[in-house]
Formats: C-alpha cells, structure tokens, sequence
C-alpha cells in the first residue's frame, strides 16, 4: 500500500533545524548541494534518516520527496532505520579481513547476539560490516562512529563493544575523542566540534601511513630514494648482476610441464593429436 505523507516534525524541532539548515545551505551557490549535509543534520536529531527528516529536506531545498530518497538510500553512511548509540563497523574488505576482520566480525555477531546492520537489545551497539577505511597500514580496523580503532583482535574487540554498552570511557586509537551517533552526524553536517581539545586530538596521519612517503624520499633509515624530487631528471634505478631489477624479472627456464619445452625437458614429450 502506498505510504501516506510522513508527519512533520514538532514546531520547535522545525525552529531548530531550519535555523541550522538555512547556515548549511548559504554554504552554497545551489542549494540542492547541501542535500547531504542536510541528511547528517537530520540523522543528528533522531539518530537516523527518517521520512519525517526527508520530508524536511525535500521542503528546505524545494525537492520532491522521492529526490531526496534516492540519495539517502544511496549511501550508506545514511542510517535507514532507528539503532544504537554507536555504530560499530568490522571492515570485511581484503586486506582486514586477511587479517582478521571476518574473524572479528563472525566474533562480535555471535558475542552481541546481532546479525549484521542490527541492534543489540539494550539500543546501546548497532554492529555491520563496511567496505575499506582506507586504513589498510592498520589492519584489521574497526571503526566506532567512524573513529578509528586499529589493529584490532577478537578479543579486543569484544572488550570495546562491553566498555561501550557500560558507558566506560573508550580512547580511539588515533583521532578526535569518541562521541554518540548522533553528534558525529552533527560534525559531518558541517558545524564545528565545540568539545575541547577535540580538534586538536584530530592530528594527522599516522606512522604507518607516512612510512611509504618517507620511503620515496630517502627518509626512512638506509634505504635510498626512490622517487626523484620534482624538476630533477628521473634516476636509473640501480642494476643488479644480471642486468633485471629483481630475479622475479630475469628469463626462467620453462617449465618441465610446460608441452612447449623441448621433448626432453617434458616427461611426456612431445603433444601430439589425439589418436595418434
């Protein structure tokens, strides 16, 4: 059955919201381009996107409804239905789940007693699996509202969701202070991160994230520079005793069951037509 027009929100959380809204959009010459900031500010005040938070939107920027659902439902950072406090999120990609994720995430499943993008039943932990972090120097990484938890274990990360659901102060392993769900929405919509020192906690990248540009440079102890500073002319990398950069270059002979060999460096000798 068709659904009927979503509710609107209360007169004093439409205030609210349209007051932050109309900043959002100033930040723009369309104002169609802060649909998605829009939808974090609305995941900001009910902890997911709901109709009523699309509704708003679609209203604000003069978009239909179904505009504004098409969006939301793309991506994937957008939360479709209520859950808990804090999102946590297994990386299952590649590299972390060679390293352990699916691990951790078939772990964390039957611990929490959760399937994938669901709740446990005190509202506190909403646990999926998410595509790459771009943290692969880390892996296998969690991520707890999109801050960083590094080299993660099973156990580990069975110690992080407890301290979590038990309100226990709980560190990222680099980045701001961990927040709930819905104040990390807030920051994505745009506005500043009011809590002190929280900025600052932010830093930059990580050792392991710079060890391969300190490796182009010459910087890393020993080792030479492998990429030339930009308006140098381009070094030959040195030669090794057979002339190829590494022995995985050189010629190899074929191998033995290789039918192109010569006949007698195939045990089968020669192929030949069937019948023959």
């Amino acid at each position: 059955m068709p659904q009927l027009p979503a509710p609107a929100y209360p007169d004093e959380v439409r205030a609210r919201l349209a007051a932050d809204a109309k900043e959002v959009i100033a930040r723009y010459p369309d104002s169609r381009s802060a649909l998605l900031p829009l939808l974090h500010l609305v995941q900001s005040e009910e902890g997911y996107v709901s109709r009523t938070g699309m509704r708003f939107c679609a209203e604000v920027l003069d978009l239909t409804t179904a505009e504004v659902t098409a969006v939301a439902t793309f991506y994937t950072m957008y939360r479709r239905k209520p859950s808990g406090d804090y999102q946590v999120g297994v990386c299952t990609n590649t590299l972390c789940a060679v390293m352990g994720g699916d691990a951790i995430f078939e772990e964390l499943k039957a611990y929490l007693g959760v399937g994938n993008n669901e709740t446990t039943g005190d509202g506190q932990v909403t646990l999926e699996h998410i595509e790459c972090n771009a943290a692969c120097d880390y892996a296998p990484v969690v991520m707890v509202n999109w801050e960083f938890f590094d080299n993660q274990t099973p156990e580990s990360a069975k110690k992080l969701v407890d301290d979590l659901r038990a309100g226990r102060s709980v560190e990222p392993t680099r980045g701001a202070p961990l927040c709930s769900y819905k104040e990390t929405a807030r920051i994505l919509a745009g506005f500043p991160d009011e809590r002190p020192g929280a900025v600052e906690a932010s830093g930059g990248a990580g050792h392991a994230s710079l060890l391969g540009l300190k490796l182009a440079k010459g910087e890393a102890i020993g080792q030479p520079r492998v990429v030339s500073p930009r308006g140098e002319a381009k070094q030959e990398a040195p030669q090794r005793g057979s002339g190829h950069l590494s022995s995985h270059d050189a010629p190899q002979p074929t191998s033995a069951s290789d039918p192109a060999a010569a006949p007698e460096q195939h045990p089968a000798g020669p192929s030949s037509e069937e019948g023959e």
